[in-house]
């Protein structure tokens, strides 16, 4: 089987890892990136300095490719508008011509439930998204999953917070020890470690899912917990909360994962490892 990754970063790296590793699939990457290139040719056969808004280029990744795995982030000056609507539109338009391509899988983000108040929510919920970047984002959504037809699947997961190899807690939450921050902690956490991500991607390719998918643990503890946890753990010095300060996360919301485990996945790390 041919995959193509679209924007190998932290996410789409380690798929391609296991990909090819672990399962000898045919795996080529893109990236924007020249400089990467050696480090991309680890875990992949082929390697493609390409734009998401190149629609030639992109035609030319997505020939004779069985899936693509969408795992884009915006970096540098490049705005939300161009990393992320502008490369789905330019991939449904190069999908709609390259009829081979049986399944495309976007990793995209819980914050587009947006502020729903910490309310349980699952994938039925009408998204909220608070920014403009979130509401990219859901636009972005809603142009990929027009693609999906009986002979293109389209599976958007959406993921949680993350962390795992070389993103452990520890190093995100160290630079917060001992200071103050905003709000009360009150906010669900939904986080997602990395091998769950990619072993939840592997489940959609193998199962051909189609459709939206949240990817959260089962941990369902609040902001303030796992700081907490984090701190008590490697001797942090704690953090303090202050109220009278606006919470600056992006949504606030309890993740439900029930859809993805009913269709039958298994979460590697259904707990949170600090």
């Amino acid at each position: 089987m041919n995959i193509a990754i679209i924007g190998c970063g932290y996410v789409g790296y380690a798929a391609a890892e296991h990909w090819q590793h672990k399962m000898s699939l045919i795996v080529n990457v893109t990236t924007t990136s020249p400089q990467r290139i050696h480090e991309l040719e680890a875990v992949a056969q082929k390697v493609v300095v390409v734009k998401g808004d190149d629609s030639e280029g992109l035609k030319n990744v997505l020939h004779n490719q069985d899936v693509v795995l969408l795992t884009i982030a915006s970096k540098g000056g490049s705005s939300y508008e161009e990393t992320y609507l502008k490369t789905a539109q330019t991939l449904v338009d190069v999908l709609q011509k390259n009829p081979g391509v049986k399944q495309l899988i976007y990793t995209s983000t819980c914050s587009v439930y947006g502020n729903q108040n910490g309310a349980l929510v699952d994938e039925e919920t009408p998204v909220n998204p608070i920014s403009q970047n979130g509401q990219i984002i859901k636009e972005t959504e809603q142009v990929l999953l027009g693609a999906s037809n009986d002979k293109t699947h389209v599976c958007i997961l959406r993921l949680g917070g993350i962390y795992g190899r070389n993103r452990e807690l520890v190093k995100i939450y160290s630079r917060v020890a001992g200071k103050t921050r905003p709000g009360n902690g009150s906010e669900p956490a939904n986080w997602i470690h990395l091998q769950d991500i990619v072993a939840a991607i592997e489940f959609a390719r193998h199962y051909r899912l189609q459709g939206i998918y949240n990817l959260v643990d089962d941990a369902n503890l609040t902001t303030k917990e796992v700081i907490e946890n984090v701190c008590t753990k490697h001797n942090l010095a704690p953090v303090t909360w202050d109220e009278t300060m606006i919470s600056n996360k992006r949504y606030n919301a309890r993740i439900s994962n029930q859809k993805i485990k009913a269709a039958g996945y298994k979460f590697i790390h259904p707990q949170m490892i600090f």
